[in-house]
């Protein structure tokens, strides 16, 4: 087998159960018009984050299971209110692909998969008015593997508070995306960056973003 087989082969193999159920590609091939997709996705690696198992319903998040504290965990409340999915199922999944990852890795001889860059934007959530708050949000595209460090700076200083994140979501190829979140009120004075930290990135990544005056 060919090295560059062999890391593909790596690289399906941790993603092997993207189960995307939307009639595979076709949804925009236009043989097929779906009106709803779900997709189940989960994923385990020798890195932090260890793994992951999540469900989606039309691009938005339904679920994850808490590899940790072993617990269904709804992004929505109501959601969990109208369903039900049993933490164990996912559990069960995640060790049999951590079984499946260890046998993949000694047979590839240790190969790993090329880690691809992120592609980065930043965008307000809302259209912005001086003095009013919004969301700025990060959008992190077309990475692997799924390992990030992600930083919100305002005026050049790091930002904790009014941050939130989405999952590792799958795309169709094998890479992710992601969402970070930061609640702000625009000023003309105020500046923000999001730096991204990812093994395909020689160096931080910072994407800029900053008010612009109203064109009079």
């Amino acid at each position: 087998m060919r090295p560059e087989d062999r890391m593909f082969q790596t690289r399906a193999v941790i993603l092997s159960t993207l189960s995307l159920a939307f009639l595979l590609s076709l949804r925009g091939a236009g043989a097929i018009k779906a009106d709803h997709v779900s997709t189940y996705a989960m994923f385990v690696q020798t890195h932090r984050p260890t793994g992951e198992y999540m469900f989606e319903f039309d691009e938005d998040e339904m679920f994850y299971v808490d590899l940790d504290k072993k617990e269904t965990v709804w992004h929505l409340e109501e959601f969990g209110r109208a369903l039900s999915f049993e933490a164990q199922g996912g559990l069960a999944n995640i060790a049999i692909l951590n079984n499946n990852l260890n046998i993949t890795i000694q047979r590839s001889n240790y190969t790993q998969a090329a880690n691809d860059p992120p592609e980065v934007t930043v965008f307000p959530k809302e259209p912005v008015e001086l003095g009013q708050p919004n969301t700025l949000i990060c959008h992190i595209d077309k990475f692997f593997p799924p390992v990030l460090n992600v930083t919100w700076l305002c005026n050049g200083q790091p930002v904790t508070e009014g941050v939130a994140e989405s999952l590792f979501l799958p795309r169709t190829d094998y890479s992710f995306h992601k969402f970070h979140y930061l609640t702000f009120v625009p000023s003309a004075e105020d500046y923000y960056d999001c730096r991204v930290e990812h093994w395909g990135l020689d160096q931080p990544l910072l994407k800029h973003w900053e008010a612009q005056e109203p064109i009079q």
